[in-house]
């Protein structure tokens, strides 16, 4: 169900039980007004032949004569004013309970010598309110009493007169309600039809300068998605350029070396052809492994799962992996650990991360190391370091480690130049850094990784 629809149902429910619940409360308000104001004649009205009482003698009280037939009354045009007079009694009775007055129209009120003010009660069938009034040396009592149905029929009357104008104008209030509705949601369908339009690989930012305050939030949220949808895609287009330019030279010499093995008959040169075919496979192989986990980690906004890190054995494991490679050079591994009773650099992290960028690291400076030297792993309480012992590297060579595709000249060692690009990754979705720097007495090459310093 749309927006737009559900509000509507919302307001066309809502309006008419708002407007039945103040129609309810008017007809309580009314009613109490109308009550107060027929109490307030009725009182008077008692005061009134109170006052009369005592102004005649005793001898000269009589009751009041009979009403007239109801058709002299039609006759003579009266037939709303008798069915007033009948809606009202009055009566007066003194000390021994004799009739002073009483009002032969109305019905007969009951004499209660002990009661004083309002009090309702039923008569021939209907309510009435009656009201008793005591003279001050209790000579006589007065009482003078109305039949509800006749203040019931003012507030219905009432009601009337403003519930026709109520009724006319609902339609015109729901009508009106809908139409607000719709204007409101204008907005909404504006921006549908902007991004409707927009074709696939348009991720302009939305303005959101007139957008209403409501909606400022989710622009926010699609803009910053739009973001982060053109880096991927961005990404993603270098990965296939790269990918793409890295690959056509391998391919190009593995088909060439396979020609030479398919068309020589020469059994010394089909053998290097061989080994050099060999070992194109195992660049390509290593070329599109680090070009996967390259695309892997920066693909990954944020790690999945965070937990501390155990250094002991992540060591143990990468130390196994590079141990082919630190054999076939001739080149020792080592690690140093803090001094006992002084842990690790703790961390909390993703393990089978911080594996790839701590191989590639070592990967990397065995690589680099002459035979017959160490490469060390080194822990700190804040940190971490790898350093070999290879030859000394320019402030412009170091500046260019992390490069895609970047190797330095003169190795012989196969690679791919995505190593340190892939640890760089690695170490900021830790929030760590990674830097490289000279060696002690400007020998070989320190990889430190450490916390990522606060600009």
């Amino acid at each position: 169900m749309s927006l737009h629809r559900r509000l509507l149902i919302y307001l066309l429910l809502c309006a008419p039980l708002v407007w039945g619940a103040a129609l309810l409360a008017s007809a309580d308000r009314a009613r109490d007004e109308v009550n107060e104001l027929f109490d307030t004649e009725i009182i008077r009205l008692s005061r009134q032949v109170q006052a009369t009482l005592a102004s005649m003698a005793p001898d000269t009280m009589t009751a009041a004569p009979p009403a007239a037939p109801a058709s002299a009354a039609s006759a003579n045009g009266a037939l709303g004013s008798e069915a007033d007079l009948r809606d009202l009694s009055i009566a007066a009775w003194n000390a021994q309970g004799r009739v002073l007055l009483v009002d032969r129209e109305g019905v007969e009120l009951p004499r209660r010598p002990d009661a004083s003010g309002f009090v309702d009660m039923t008569l021939g069938g209907d309510a009435w309110r009656v009201y008793y009034l005591q003279s001050p040396a209790g000579e006589w009592l007065v009482a003078a009493g109305q039949r509800m149905t006749e203040r019931d029929e003012l507030v219905w009357n009432l009601l009337g007169s403003q519930l026709l104008p109520w009724l006319l104008v609902l339609p015109v209030l729901l009508a009106a309600m809908a139409w607000a509705v719709r204007q409101a949601l204008a907005p909404v369908r504006t921006l549908a039809t902007e991004l409707q339009g927009r074709g696939a690989d348009d991720l302009r930012p939305v303005p959101t300068q007139d957008a209403p305050a409501e909606l400022q939030p989710l622009l926010e949220a699609m803009n910053g998605l739009f973001v982060r949808i053109e880096s991927t895609l961005a990404r993603e287009r270098r990965f296939t350029a790269d990918a793409a330019h890295e690959l056509r030279t391998p391919l190009a010499v593995l088909r060439a070396q396979w020609d030479v093995v398919r068309g020589t008959t020469a059994a010394d040169a089909r053998r290097q052809a061989e080994a050099r075919l060999s070992v194109g496979l195992d660049r390509i192989d290593r070329l599109v492994t680090q070009m996967l986990a390259l695309s892997r980690v920066e693909a990954t906004e944020r790690l999945s799962h965070s937990r501390a890190v155990n250094w002991p054995a992540l060591v143990a494991q990468v130390m196994n992996d590079v141990l082919p490679l630190a054999e076939r050079r001739g080149t020792d591994l080592a690690c140093d650990w803090p001094a006992e009773g002084i842990p690790p650099f703790v961390l909390n992290g993703d393990a089978d991360l911080l594996a790839v960028l701590l191989r590639n690291l070592l990967d990397n400076a065995l690589r680099y190391a002459p035979a017959s030297s160490t490469v060390t792993l080194r822990f700190g309480a804040a940190g971490l370091a790898v350093h070999n012992e290879g030859p000394t590297l320019s402030p412009e060579a170091l500046s260019r480690l992390g490069e895609r595709f970047h190797r330095l000249e003169g190795q012989v060692e196969s690679g791919s130049g995505l190593g340190v690009s892939i640890a760089q990754r690695i170490a900021t979705l830790h929030g760590l850094a990674l830097r490289y720097r000279a060696g002690p007495g400007g020998q070989g090459v320190v990889a430190e990784l450490g916390v990522l310093s606060s600009p």
